[in-house]
């Protein structure tokens, strides 16, 4: 299966000030895939997945911390999205399986954040109270990224549904196909059928006597 039509969805990984993995990537059939990311002690993180396009848009996924201990596992899941705190330093995996797929291949998106935002320069180290311009663009900041979020999803739903559609457009071009072809095979018959009906038969016997 082809998939240059969602070229565009790999340029959903943006760099952002903390630490994030966003990225789009094609998973095989029978396949699978694992990503890693260093994480410190005590550091907030959030992994999110969604299937954007392939067979029931299903996928395994688990999240394994430096020690082997896995810490989320779920089969055969849409979408979904998982918050923990590390407990250990070091390299965490994230691992997308389709191995129980023998013929599909699958396209996922997913975004593993790690550690909170960084705030805006000059902000970060704030003795007094904010003004009330940097509040406001303290604000403007965060419903920027809340934008960006929507904006993603969109792209991902909006994907998701032209693949629906083109494959339902593809299936009822066959379908279409397929019939012509029965009516043009049924026509033809009718007329072999009505072409013996009116076509005059001798008498057998007939061309002895001649």
């Amino acid at each position: 299966m082809v998939y240059r039509c969602w070229v565009f969805i790999l340029l959903l990984g943006l760099i952002k000030r903390y630490s994030a993995t966003e990225l789009t990537f094609e998973l095989p059939d029978s396949a699978k895939e694992c990503f890693y990311e260093e994480v410190k002690k005590n550091t907030s993180c959030t992994l999110e997945f969604q299937v954007v396009t392939g067979g029931q848009y299903d996928v395994d996924i688990s999240l394994e911390d430096p020690k082997g201990q896995v810490l989320y596992k779920q089969v055969k899941m849409q979408f979904d999205s998982h918050t923990f705190v590390a407990q250990t330093t070091g390299i965490y995996k994230v691992c997308f399986s389709n191995q129980f797929s023998t013929f599909s291949h699958k396209l996922v998106y997913m975004d593993f954040q790690v550690g909170d935002e960084m705030p805006l320069p000059g902000m970060g180290e704030h003795a007094t109270v904010m003004t009330q311009l940097e509040a406001s663009a303290q604000d403007i900041h965060k419903s920027l990224n809340t934008i960006l979020d929507y904006q993603t999803h969109h792209r991902l739903r909006e994907a998701q549904g032209r693949k629906r559609a083109e494959d339902l457009n593809e299936r009822v071009l066959w379908w279409s196909i397929m019939e012509t072809l029965a009516v043009i095979m049924i026509g033809i018959g009718q007329v072999f059928v009505l072409k013996n009906f009116f076509t005059e038969k001798k008498p057998f016997g007939y061309t002895q006597m001649k």
